[in-house]
């Protein structure tokens, strides 16, 4: 409950930043709750499913592409039914990845994870149809003019990718207390146990990792509609390591951690490279000083400090 109203909090005051920001800080918060979505995503499968993955970059970067080749003239879907088509599409994908990326744990995971992403940006950047290294100009953004609602506005479309990500919040925090939510803490916790129970846990590993690749894709066809233009760059592993340390500064296994780490890492990145070209460095510093605290995350330290909370 304590995680849930931090949550709250945190949305109520990106909702407050919203209402006083200008072009920059509409951009920021559009950036932030792209980011938010793909890191709670990634925490489903790595802080509550025990599966961390390098691979996440390449789910986030085919929901963008899936999205931009459905609404385009070649296909010709509109704008809801390419978000709906690339979070599925991804998700199956994710599906098959899965499938044989289960079947290994630990270090193993993350190797092949990261293959099946590096494969992902090569077909990519390679194929020419799909604009190489040049990536895809002029992606249409969601119309919802017959409730007059604009996104072309900065404001209107920071506005609707925040209520995204806050939906997307209450979904994977509902998904988290069904039964399904209990086997994937149980696979992080125990799987031995659970296979002692009669559960197929590699079943229940796979269809983890579709359902976090089918949020990672909506989250992808969000971010090329913020930007209206993408390019393989968005499949790199160091976009997976970057939400990965999205994750581990907010909190691992926290759900509420991946939004905060979010918020931090993309305000720290915009200021401090305003300020320096050395921010790299600084940011490197205060996630080694936060994970030495030896709490989990920004949240571990938040509930350390709450009464009745202490030890």
């Amino acid at each position: 409950m304590t995680r849930h109203l931090l949550a709250l909090a945190l949305f109520a005051a990106l909702f407050a930043w919203h209402s006083q920001a200008e072009y920059y800080g509409f951009e920021l918060l559009a950036e932030i709750a792209v980011f938010a979505i793909l890191a709670m995503s990634l925490d489903l499968l790595a802080g509550y499913g025990g599966m961390v993955s390098l691979g996440h970059a390449a789910l986030f970067g085919l929901g963008a592409y899936l999205y931009s080749w459905l609404g385009s003239d070649m296909v010709g879907l509109s704008a809801p039914l390419a978000i709906l088509g690339a979070a599925f599409g991804t998700g199956v994908i994710a599906l098959a990845v899965g499938a044989v990326a289960v079947r290994v744990e630990g270090i193993f995971f993350i190797m092949i994870t990261l293959g099946f992403g590096q494969m992902g940006h090569e077909f990519f950047f390679q194929n020419k149809a799909l604009g190489g290294d040049d990536g895809l100009f002029g992606i249409q953004r969601l119309d919802l003019s017959g409730i007059g609602i604009d996104l072309s506005d900065p404001g209107s479309f920071a506005l609707a990718a925040l209520v995204s990500a806050a939906l997307v919040y209450v979904l994977l925090a509902w998904v988290l207390a069904t039964p399904f939510g209990a086997v994937l803490k149980g696979l992080h916790a125990n799987p031995n146990r659970l296979r002692a129970l009669g559960l197929r846990v590699l079943t229940y590993r796979a269809a983890a990792f579709a359902f976090s690749g089918t949020v990672a894709g909506f989250a992808g066809s969000i971010s090329a509609q913020h930007t209206q233009f993408i390019t393989p760059h968005l499949l790199n592993w160091t976009t997976s390591g970057e939400v990965l340390i999205m994750v581990i500064l907010g909190g691992l296994g926290t759900l509420v951690g991946p939004v905060v780490g979010a918020v931090v890492l993309v305000l720290l990145r915009h200021e401090l490279s305003s300020i320096t070209d050395y921010w790299g460095a600084i940011m490197g510093g205060f996630l080694i000083l936060v994970v030495l605290s030896r709490q989990n995350g920004l949240v571990g330290l938040v509930e350390r400090l709450l009464p009745g909370r202490r030890g």
